[in-house]
């Protein structure tokens, strides 16, 4: 059966801020023999393009002139297994969180601490998603992609991914250049627990665990996670919208002769990160509402659509906290969010 192009189609529901933007032109790809065919397509037409997975870091500001590309590949397949791991192969259009689900059910440890995050397999390498002390460059083994220029197949190595804190080359060096198909994963079968990070271990004591398991620790994190962050189905958003910076050590020290409580972690002797949410709360911007979005009020870092918001409202929005934040703390915040 061949691809079905369809022409202005509104990605309202196909993205979680609830953003209404018109694409030029819509194909879903849901077999890996239609990688190619799409992208034939659209190097004859010469038209832009835009990979998009469960819309859940893209903030839409105008409509697509473009030919989306929905990714919908599904399958989870054990490769092979050892002593210590399982090798898994993740389609790229896999849900992430119902993936976190999958291991935990067959008692691959590795992915618990990232239950809940938002979007699909195929975009956890680009992100490098992470949370309570756990990121995928621990659980990555490869990444399988297609070459949107030239149709080429390719199997980037962790190493090739280039990875850093929410980044990696798809970001960087090779944005735009490549439709991810698929996403290998080395597991545990004896579990390590990360429990340090956040309120994991206060969640733990709360529901009484006697013998801690990777699902005690996928439900702890799923409770904190719903307690903090909106539920996209209800209130538009796209989670984090900002990146907590890194910083040198003398923005730091600057930064505590007026603020002496500023919390901050530690990278390397000589820079730290500092919660972009705690700044963005301590300028005064915590549950502020401006027209039809805002920031979260129990999670500044989490812009939201209370109804009707146009994306330009909402990027408008993230300028004016990232100026106030650069006013009182002489720091540059980054959106993690992609712009369109």
């Amino acid at each position: 059966m061949k691809l079905q192009f369809e022409k202005n189609v509104d990605l309202l529901p196909h993205n979680t801020f609830g953003i209404s933007a018109i694409a030029k032109e819509f194909v879903r790809i849901d077999k890996s023999a239609h990688v190619e065919e799409a992208l034939e397509y659209l190097r004859k037409t010469k038209i832009n393009h835009l990979v998009l997975g469960g819309g859940s870091n893209i903030l839409f500001t105008q409509n697509v002139d473009a030919l989306v590309l929905q990714n919908r590949l599904f399958g989870i397949e054990l490769e092979k297994e050892d002593d210590m791991h399982v090798y898994v192969r993740v389609a790229a259009g896999e849900n992430w969180h119902n993936f976190v689900l999958h291991c935990i059910r067959n008692k691959w440890a590795g992915v618990e601490n990232l239950s809940l995050i938002p979007g699909c397999v195929g975009a956890s390498p680009m992100q490098n998603i992470g949370a309570y002390g756990v990121e995928m460059s621990s659980v990555l083994n490869y990444v399988e992609a297609v070459n949107i220029h030239t149709s080429e197949r390719h199997t980037f190595s962790l190493s090739d991914c280039e990875l850093g804190y929410r980044e990696s080359i798809f970001k960087r060096k090779e944005k735009g250049n490549w439709f991810i198909t698929h996403v290998g994963f080395k597991l545990n079968k004896r579990p390590v627990f990360h429990i340090e990070y956040g309120a994991i271990a206060d969640e733990l004591d709360k529901m009484e665990i006697d013998t801690l398991s990777i699902k005690h620790i996928s439900q702890a994190v799923i409770a904190i996670r719903s307690s903090k962050l909106p539920d996209p189905k209800i209130l538009g958003n796209a989670g984090s919208f900002f990146k907590n910076p890194t910083v040198d050590l003398s923005v730091l020290r600057a930064i505590q002769e007026h603020d002496e409580k500023v919390p901050f972690y530690p990278v390397d002797e000589n820079t730290v990160k500092i919660p972009a949410g705690y700044m963005i709360e301590h300028a005064g911007w915590k549950g502020k509402r401006a027209g039809n979005c805002g920031v979260h009020e129990k999670q500044a870092l989490v812009l939201v659509n209370y109804g009707g918001a146009t994306g330009h409202e909402i990027f408008t929005l993230s300028t004016a906290v990232m100026t106030d934040v650069k006013n009182k703390y002489g720091i540059e915040l980054e959106r993690e969010v992609n712009v369109w």
